[in-house]
């Protein structure tokens, strides 16, 4: 063993009892490691901070902007909507969220996969009153094991066919990964979801309920509304969906409460409601309804920078207290709308726009995002802590989904690399104004960005210095002798620990050749234990860093880096007990 690798192989055990440990913030560990290993001469200077520009890298910045936007056109409402039920139990929760995230990552890189499902299992905790952190994982781990059933499901299927090809002269066809990654993958999400999202770690503030607050909401049914001629009543089941309590239908000076249920709807008809910010405008935009009167809606129209919702509350010395939105010119001045207020259990009366607002109020604002700090200071009220509020652009649903689906048809049939073609989504959604330019960079991951960034050059240095073939050598030695279904046992238990320390990729390509030379070693067919390189590069469990799944939903999920292994390590267990057998069966020795 060379000085580089010792260095090397101590990095990386220092590392990973680093995060392990959770004492130390993950990037903070990552980029350390990364400093000392440019100062111990192991990792080129030149090329230390290339990891930051690396795909992998970019893939998962761009994933997460790309996600915002999807929940800002309404895809994930659109998809919550349709398939998700908030009275579904946790177990029954992920096995479908599985299921459409196997087999969505099946057809499409599993990245996109989780990409579009992510935001939406986010609302369905929120929804459920549940933290994100008892199903994201679930969902990952899911759209992990989709990949595996098909040539396109995940990169190391595609690098594992090109090698064969290379050596063999053919390369796998497009289903040929089905028969052992289809059982495998079905094997999975019966664990997930029965058993294996139990395992994952609770804490003190998951799961407990944010005080947030009701806004009273004037909702204005259009002139052209497919609401027009139906009642009340018919709204009541979209209204529980949503979680939004139907007060009152206003018409004219008249309130119409108990008794609106029998009432038929007409445009300009206001329908008052009471909800939380998020429910409240997926209610509004599933509905198309209209949040303001045609005065105020002029002037939203004129602004193109974008808008987001905004809490306040009001202070006992604010400009606004003791007066109207509509006194102080909050429209016409600030191009900003009052959406809702939440006066804790007191009715207001009379048109929002016309109630005095009182110290203690707590306002929902629909501001400009560029102003809308300023907005808040100008009314003299104090911002609530920051939650991400964003108005649903319903009306850009179905464009959204165009320039994602075309984007990732466009990279699984290999027109273009699945960094560019999220790029070109990013670069669609700002032209179309589904995000705002002013937004793109609070919506990506930071720390996640510096731990996978530190962590690529320290991986290419071990690949660099021989460390991962020194790896490979001695398992050919190890299984000197052995059965041949003893070596491709491990195989897949070496393959799968690379995977969980390098990325799938990488391990990819150093473990699929080391598999023929130890196939043609034995006198046995390279076919299984390409097969087992396959499935064991993909199985990356046990970290975030394995898989860029993984690492998309590290923030998102509230994790930390030894959260993994409690569900990962079971999982893997699980994927060698069904893949071996399964291998052997289908791919003869």
């Amino acid at each position: 063993m060379t000085q580089d690798q010792i260095i090397l192989f101590t990095l990386f055990g220092l590392v990973f009892a680093a995060l392990i440990s959770g004492r130390w913030r993950y990037d903070l560990v990552a980029f350390t490691a990364l400093i000392a290993g440019v100062l111990a001469g192991v990792v080129p200077a030149k090329t230390a901070f290339a990891g930051f520009g690396h795909p992998a890298t970019l893939v998962v910045a761009l994933v997460l902007v790309v996600s915002a936007g999807l929940t800002r056109a309404g895809v994930v409402m659109l998809i919550t909507r349709t398939f998700v039920d908030t009275g579904r139990g946790i177990g029954a929760h992920i096995a479908m969220m599985g299921a459409v995230g196997g087999i969505l990552s099946a057809f499409m890189n599993n990245v996109a996969a989780l990409a579009l499902l992510m935001p939406v299992d986010v609302a369905s905790a929120r929804k459920a009153g549940r933290a994100p952190g008892l199903s994201l994982m679930p969902l990952s781990f899911a759209t992990i094991l989709g990949g595996m059933v098909t040539l396109i499901g995940t990169p190391p299927n595609i690098i594992i066919a090109t090698i064969r090809e290379d050596a063999l002269g053919e390369s796998f066809r497009m289903f040929d990964f089905a028969p052992v990654g289809g059982v495998v993958a079905l094997a999975g999400l019966l664990f997930v979801a029965l058993v294996g999202w139990r395992l994952i770690p609770k804490r003190e503030d998951e799961g407990a309920a944010r005080d947030t607050a009701a806004y009273v909401a004037e909702l204005i049914v259009p002139e052209d509304s497919r609401l027009v001629g139906n009642t009340m009543g018919d709204l009541y089941d979209e209204a529980d969906k949503a979680g939004v309590a139907l007060m009152a239908l206003i018409r004219g000076d008249k309130r119409r409460y108990g008794a609106a249920r029998s009432e038929t709807l007409a445009g300009g008809d206001v329908i008052l409601v009471e909800a939380e910010a998020e429910p409240l405008d997926e209610f509004r935009a599933a509905l198309k309804l209209d949040f303001a009167d045609h005065r105020r809606k002029h002037y939203l129209e004129a602004e193109k920078a974008g808008f987001t919702m905004v809490e306040a509350v009001v202070r006992t010395d604010a400009r606004i207290r003791g007066k109207t939105v509509e006194a102080v010119g909050l429209i016409w001045r600030h191009r900003t709308a009052l959406m809702g207020i939440s006066r804790r259990g007191h009715r207001i009366k009379g048109p929002l726009g016309k109630a005095k607002i009182r110290a203690g109020d707590i306002l929902l604002l629909l501001a400009p995002s560029e102003t809308a700090d300023e907005v808040v200071n100008w009314l003299g009220c104090l911002p609530l802590a920051e939650r991400g509020l964003a108005l649903t652009k319903q009306d850009h649903t179905w464009p959204a989904i165009a320039i994602f689906a075309a984007a990732v048809l466009a990279a699984s049939i290999g027109l273009v690399d699945l960094p560019v073609a999220l790029g070109a989504v990013l670069v669609g959604y700002v032209a179309t104004r589904v995000l705002p330019l002013a937004e793109i960079y609070d919506h990506i991951e930071w720390p996640v960005i510096v731990l996978l960034g530190s962590m690529i050059p320290l991986g290419a240095a071990l690949e660099s210095s021989g460390g991962t073939e020194l790896i490979a050598r001695g398992l050919i030695a190890l299984t000197a002798g052995a059965p041949a279904w003893v070596a491709l046992l491990v195989l897949m238990v070496v393959t799968m620990t690379l995977s969980d320390v390098l990325n799938n990729t990488a391990t990819a390509i150093v473990a699929a050749p080391v598999s023929i030379a130890m196939a043609n070693a034995l006198g046995a067919s390279p076919d299984p234990f390409l097969m087992a390189v396959a499935v064991a590069a993909s199985s990356a469990f046990l970290t975030p860093i394995g898989h860029k799944n993984n690492m998309l939903i590290l923030g998102p999920g509230g994790y930390e880096f030894g959260d993994y292994w409690r569900m990962g390590l079971p999982l893997e267990i699980l994927v060698i007990a069904v893949a071996l057998p399964s291998i052997l069966l289908v791919w003869p020795l």
